[in-house]
């Protein structure tokens, strides 16, 4: 049987890769899978020690500057927080074991994972160890464009040399825009929109990682198939050589929220905080830039869009009229303050961020 198989399967898959210039040529959809795997058993083994470890030293401060919040939420205090950093551990793991390190796609990805894992490590220990919460708005915004900066550079250099590596594709009637240099603050911009809008979803227990699970599935097909030519030439989107091994570090992204879900998950017993808030929005960002399909981002990541934007437009309420537009922003706190269940609320976000996902695959065929 195997004899048969490897007479018959090696040549389709010598085949294969000649079609697939520019891509690493050693099994690339096995290491994606084995990423997922791999990542997932790590955060399920580092779990229990880094909660062990968290427990003593950061717990979570329920201080929000709602007083009604503060009280629905009292029994979430002393929770362990900063669970980002083994959500992280096991992607960086996961990346340099399964991932070619050569490739310049993954290398800005291990840089913005890593990155923005300090920075939202150093906002939640000055929330945690002082009575301030966290960063002052500007100092993080500050820092996040500097990074966002960086690594928008980064993929400019390397998309220049590519066709449409330097476009906007628009997702109904593939419609392109060219940025030129415009790509580095436009590729800023919205990894530090992304990286925000995740950050402030993660507020009830598995709300971001649970979104963010279907929001990394539907980038790990992109990435793959934005990096082999036919399926990229098939469904008319740009194509990217080498975009297919960041997809294998979004797999690990995808397999350690998982197995951080398996301790997230109502009730709760490790939160996230903004140390691996930050890193997930800003690795979706740049699955996004490095594909080409910003615009998918947002039909895909949807309910982050949605978190956002009822921020914004509480506080542009609430400046203009002097009333509230909203129960509590974001979103998922109205249906706090409605009375609705914590996993009620969740679940319908994780439906509406799978079926947003869905779709967003889908759109690919009206390209």
């Amino acid at each position: 049987m195997i004899p048969w198989l490897l007479d018959h399967l090696v040549p389709f898959a010598e085949h294969m890769q000649q079609r697939v210039a520019g891509d690493s040529r050693v099994y690339l959809t096995g290491r994606t899978a084995m990423a997922a795997v791999t990542s997932f058993l790590a955060a399920i083994v580092l779990g229990p020690y880094a909660i062990r470890w968290l427990k003593g030293r950061f717990h979570e401060r329920i201080d929000s500057a709602s007083e009604t919040l503060n009280k629905l939420h009292a029994h979430k205090q002393g929770t362990p927080t900063m669970g980002g950093l083994f959500i992280m551990a096991a992607v960086v793991i996961a990346t340099l074991l399964w991932a070619d390190l050569s490739n310049p796609y993954v290398q800005i990805g291990l840089f913005v994972t890593i990155t923005f894992t300090a920075l939202g490590g150093v906002d939640d220990w000055i929330k945690l160890s002082t009575n301030k919460r966290g960063l002052k708005a500007r100092q993080k915004l500050a820092v996040q464009f500097i990074l966002a900066m960086s690594a928008a550079t980064w993929i400019y250099i390397e998309q220049r040399q590519h066709p449409l590596g330097l476009e906007i594709v628009f997702p109904i009637g593939g419609a392109v825009f060219w940025l030129g240099l415009g790509l580095i603050p436009w590729a800023a911009f919205v990894i530090v929109g992304t990286s925000n809008g995740v950050n402030l979803t993660d507020g009830l227990d598995g709300l971001a990682s649970g979104c963010a699970v279907f929001v990394g599935t539907a980038f790990v097909g992109l990435a793959y198939l934005a990096g082999h030519s036919v399926l990229a030439e098939y469904l008319s989107i740009p194509y990217m050589p080498g975009a297919g091994e960041l997809g294998i570090l979004v797999s690990a992204l995808v397999g350690a929220i998982l197995g951080f879900l398996w301790f997230n998950c109502y009730p709760a017993q490790v939160f996230m905080g903004d140390t691996g808030s930050l890193p997930i929005g800003a690795i979706f960002a740049l699955a996004a830039l490095v594909t080409r399909q910003e615009f998918l981002l947002v039909i895909i990541g949807g309910v982050f869009v949605v978190e956002t934007l009822s921020v914004i437009m509480q506080i542009g309420w609430y400046k203009a009229t002097g009333t509230k537009l909203i129960a509590c922003s974001p979103l998922h706190n109205h249906f706090v303050f409605r009375g609705h269940h914590e996993i009620k609320i969740v679940t319908r976000f994780w439906i509406g961020s799978a079926l947003l996902a869905i779709l967003g695959i889908a759109s690919l065929k009206l390209q």
